[in-house]
């Protein structure tokens, strides 16, 4: 193959790069990592007929929890969380408590199961081994038993994600907690807990005396006014706050109770109580320390301990490449991880150009009260454009769901933060209410296309449905009027 200028071409890259480096190594691409976006990377790369290794495995929780292929979101994520999420929105949850856990977990082996039969369909060579790097292009990879090979790969990706964050600096929190790692494993549930909004939510739904522990603000990274209403939700509906407290240490009683100590930060005391279950959610770290980062002279960021990545989620090292959320500065969501994993194994096979866009991902968080949203927050909004340079429109409406079950529909609004001249662009968009979700995922397509107020005016809702009201839009805060939605 010579180039343009009919010379010796520059690189061994420009002679290969129509076809395959395995003359040279074992593989073409291996990928570190089995979550989500390891496995879309290494079965998108071999249906463009890339020969890929993946190799995964979990190291057992503090508490020894463990699971199979597939990652956090499939087995201790947004998939058992919303499974049980939905348990507890149902009427019957009295009679599906003794067995949700069973089912739930019966679930996610069936997903381990489904991936590991993926792999081998589209001729990916799974390992179950802990991958390390040993140079550029060379990866250790050791069984469980300890047995260990050598694999090379022109390419080298990195997805191996992050695991809940223990309070180490707490006496007992380790010894008498668990993290989100744990409670989708449990074999029985209990009675009491500190947990985070989703955990908290779903277990006050199935009749659990639930205690959220809060250091500072409620979903931070969010709107807090759209924060605030699914706060106010849950307290309405029996999970209990203990706003601006520290937790001091964790002791276990001769009962087998767990005493938690404190500090109220407002009022300066120590309070204690005692609870059955005591869950950490105190953030999430990357699993990079046992990498071999520094073997292969990949950049980490000190502060975080994640990747440095460029935007086409090149490390520092050109044939190292780092996807989801082990990666510096990108959104810790699945969908975000599969799409960057998909587009990374095209270009690596030559078959695209595309980058990753990051920009306004929409999400959602499973609380009762679900909460959606896509683009800025208003105070992201205020400070970017300046509050005189930003409209608000906004309404509190009733789902037609909340009506015969006599649900409390005040906390159910919507915000859309548009700019306040020209064409008005829509700089975000927040909804609480039944399926923000399914609601939200619709209207994110309009971001991308650069939706403004008048489209969204523009655009005929469905009726009845609570999608519908984000249509309707028209009442702006800076007008001071009610925005109490009347009528059918």
């Amino acid at each position: 193959v010579l180039n343009a200028n009919n010379m010796f071409p520059n690189t061994v890259r420009d002679v290969m790069c129509a076809g395959s480096f395995l003359g040279l190594y074992d593989y073409d691409i291996v990928v570190i990592g089995g979550g989500s976006g390891g496995l879309a990377c290494s079965k998108e790369a071999a249906q463009l007929g890339k020969k890929v290794a993946v190799l995964d495995y979990v190291e057992p929780s503090a508490k020894g929890t463990k699971w199979g292929l597939g990652g956090t979101c499939v087995n201790v994520g947004c998939i058992p969380k919303k499974l049980m999420h939905q348990a507890a929105l149902l009427a019957s949850w009295k009679r599906i408590r003794v067995t949700m856990a069973d089912r739930v977990q019966n679930h996610v082996k069936s997903l381990n199961w489904g991936h590991r039969v993926q792999l081998q369909d589209k001729k990916v060579k799974y390992l179950n081994m802990k991958g390390s790097l040993v140079d550029e292009h060379t990866v250790r990879g050791v069984t469980p038993k300890g047995k260990e090979m050598q694999l090379t790969a022109r390419d080298i990706v990195i997805a191996t994600g992050g695991r809940p964050k223990y309070p180490t600096h707490v006496p007992g929190a380790v010894e008498y907690g668990i993290t989100s790692d744990d409670i989708f494993w449990l074999k029985h549930f209990f009675t009491l807990a500190y947990v985070a909004l989703e955990c908290a939510g779903f277990l006050t739904g199935v009749g659990l005396d639930t205690t959220v522990m809060v250091r500072s603000i409620g979903l931070r990274g969010f709107d807090q006014q759209m924060a605030g209403l699914v706060t106010d939700y849950m307290e309405a509906y029996g999970t209990k706050f203990a706003w601006k407290c520290v937790p001091k240490k964790v002791e276990k009683l001769p009962s087998g109770t767990l005493q938690v100590t404190w500090t109220d930060m407002l009022s300066k005391r120590d309070e204690c109580d005692t609870f059955d279950t005591v869950l950490w959610a105190v953030g999430r770290a990357p699993e990079t320390q046992h990498l071999g980062l520094e073997k292969a002279g990949v950049q980490i960021n000190q502060e975080t301990g994640k990747i440095v990545v460029g935007p086409d989620e090149a490390t520092s090292v050109p044939n190292i490449y780092a996807i989801g959320d082990i990666s510096q500065g990108r959104p810790e969501l699945t969908p975000t991880a599969i799409k960057a994993g998909k587009l990374l194994a095209r270009r690596l096979a030559r078959q695209a150009s595309e980058f990753m866009n990051y920009d306004n991902v929409p999400t959602t968080v499973f609380t009762p009260l679900e909460y959606s949203c896509v683009g800025l927050s208003e105070q992201e909004a205020e400070l970017r454009h300046g509050k005189d340079a930003i409209e608000v429109f906004h309404a509190f409406y009733k789902p037609l769901e909340f009506t015969v079950a006599e649900r409390d529909a005040s906390q159910c609004y919507i915000k859309v933060v548009c700019l306040r001249g020209g064409d008005q662009r829509i700089l975000g968009m927040h909804f609480t209410g039944p399926n923000a979700g399914e609601v939200t995922q619709g209207f994110a397509l309009g971001f991308q296309c650069g939706a403004t107020y008048p489209h969204l005016l523009n655009t005929v809702g469905i009726h009845p449905t609570s999608a519908e009201e984000l249509t309707k839009v028209h009442i702006t805060k800076r007008s001071g009027l009610d925005a109490t939605v009347t009528g059918c």
